[in-house]
């Protein structure tokens, strides 16, 4: 049986499938389903300095080999997260778990992040500087090199644990905010968040979801993401999680080879909850089929 375990910003994964923020709550609803310790780690849901009830509804639209969401980092604040979503997620995953953070301000980022990097359980800090979903904030930060640069460097300035900065595919030149990322003192990058997308209802002739755009994500999307990956680990030496539109074993192999150590599954997982399980269970096989006896061995294979 082939190795499946890799090393992220230090700490060693059994395998390189997370589930990606938004899509896996704060882990312990699916832990209902399945063990969710199989899983290499998970990302939770976004969170933010002050509770967020998220945009108006409607705020999902399906479409062509995807959806599109708004939904607005709806989350009880970081307080609630570490008062009762950490101790709820304690009983039932005992690894250490990716913490995805979002801000509307340069402090904060720096705040939520100092409260969640002094948790036992948290591995390590995803911060999101790429939710198109909200005003003000999220994309905002993300789209410009010294924007990204500067919450990077507020981050680490109060942290110890590795700091993953989410990047944003809605931008031009996504591996210029890469390198500003990269010397700004973070630990790692994570990539792709959605696209930005729409949809219009014929019969009122009006935008479907209440927010008019929303984050377009899903196999569709997939291509992108795979070829944003490629360019951005070809230009940084930090670890690199890819994601965006992955759904089975041989995506986490193609994203692998693109240069990513870890792979984040996002939209699948709300088709199926047993998506990363099953991916998880399927990489054996695939490993055999293309003659690959250690993940480790095909990182950046294609670059």
């Amino acid at each position: 049986m082939g190795k499946l375990n890799v090393n992220l910003c230090g700490i060693e994964l059994d395998n390189p499938v997370i589930p990606a923020s938004g899509t896996f709550g704060y882990g312990y609803e699916y832990a209902e389903l399945y063990d969710i310790n199989e899983l290499g780690t998970f990302s939770f849901k976004g969170t933010t300095r002050e509770p967020r009830f998220g945009n108006p509804t409607p705020r999902i639209a399906e479409c062509t080999g995807g959806m599109i969401n708004a939904v607005g980092l709806q989350n009880p604040g970081v307080e609630q997260v570490i008062g009762s979503e950490l101790p709820e997620l304690k009983k039932c995953f005992h690894k250490p778990v990716m913490a995805n953070v979002s801000g509307f301000s340069v402090a904060d980022y720096a705040y939520t992040c100092q409260r969640l990097d002094k948790e036992e359980q948290v591995g390590w800090l995803e911060v999101n500087v790429s939710c198109p979903n909200v005003h003000g904030g999220g994309m905002s930060f993300g789209t410009q090199p010294e924007a990204a640069a500067e919450v990077t460097r507020a981050v680490k300035a109060v942290t110890t644990k590795p700091v993953i900065i989410k990047l944003s595919p809605n931008v031009t030149d996504i591996v210029s905010i890469a390198k500003a990322c990269e010397e700004a003192g973070a630990d790692g990058i994570s990539l792709i968040n959605t696209m930005l997308g729409m949809r219009i209802n014929l019969n009122t002739r009006k935008p479907i979801i209440a927010n008019k755009m929303g984050g377009f994500s899903g196999p569709a999307i997939f291509p992108v993401a795979l070829r944003m990956v490629y360019q951005v680990a070809s230009a940084v030496k930090i670890p690199v999680i890819g994601m965006g539109g992955v759904s089975s074993a041989e995506d986490v192999l193609e994203m692998m080879m693109a240069g990513a150590t870890a792979v984040e599954v996002g939209a699948a997982n709300l088709v199926n909850p047993f998506a990363c399980r099953d991916i998880i269970r399927d990489l054996p096989r695939v490993m055999e089929k293309y003659r690959i006896e250690k993940l480790t061995d095909i990182i950046g294979g294609a670059i």
